[in-house]
């Protein structure tokens, strides 16, 4: 199943279960300091983005793939959200003419079926951009422990993709989050959407997996970077 069907099948859940990226909009931000007036939120999901700016803007545009997420996002008379996979180059053609000054992708463009091309499309808009991208470091105990690939690109990959910026700021930050029991956790993993909601274990896999895993959290790994063209 794609995953914009599976982040619209738990897009009720979602706001329970997104603690981790509400830390990454947060500090994401917060390295905006010149406030800008025209946002293009990339990937805008519920509004966690929005929900954490705190200066005046004159027009905010989400976009996003899930039509069930974008119900939940915060409307008002400045906000406009748009049903657009960004996976798709003409989904930014009638944004272009819009003043773009400010470019945000807050946990989204881990979900890039090719990076270098998203990246490539943003570039035309000429303005700064903020991006939090999940690593393949992310799951990384519970991958190694199940057998499992991570669909993920890595922090390497990431960075050859945006070799097309000049990056001005980076950083990769590390986050866990703990569980009270393993029930909890599996639960977690199928609602965040941080998964990509992949049903690739067979019960039988996933009940082994939850008695053999050495931990009481999962990882996160997310990279930062403000670059531009």
């Amino acid at each position: 199943m794609k995953v914009q069907q599976e982040f619209s099948k738990s897009a009720k859940y979602y706001d329970s279960y997104n603690t981790i990226q509400e830390q990454v909009a947060k500090k994401l931000v917060s390295w905006i300091d010149n406030k800008p007036k025209n946002i293009l939120d990339i990937g805008c999901g519920s509004g966690t983005i929005y929900k954490n700016i705190d200066w005046q803007v004159d027009r905010f545009t989400g976009i996003d793939f899930s039509y069930l997420m974008l119900k939940r996002h915060p409307r008002f008379n400045n906000v406009a959200l748009l049903y657009r996979d960004f996976n798709d180059s003409d989904a930014f053609k009638q944004l272009l003419p819009m003043g773009i000054d400010c470019i945000i992708a807050s946990s989204s463009l881990q979900w890039a079926k090719n990076l270098r091309e998203v990246f490539s499309n943003l570039a035309l808009f000429n303005a700064p951009m903020y991006f939090a991208i999940f690593t393949s470091n992310t799951f990384d105990t519970l991958n190694k422990t199940a057998n499992i690939t991570s669909i993920l690109s890595s922090k390497q990959q990431i960075l050859r993709c945006a070799n097309q910026f000049s990056v001005l700021k980076q950083q990769t930050q590390r986050y866990i989050l703990h569980f009270d029991s393993k029930r909890k956790m599996l639960n977690y993993i199928k609602k965040s959407g941080v998964s990509g909601n992949r049903n690739i274990l067979t019960f039988k896999q996933i009940k082994k997996l939850m008695l053999t895993y050495p931990l009481d959290y999962l990882e996160f790994e997310v990279i930062f970077l403000h670059v531009v063209t």
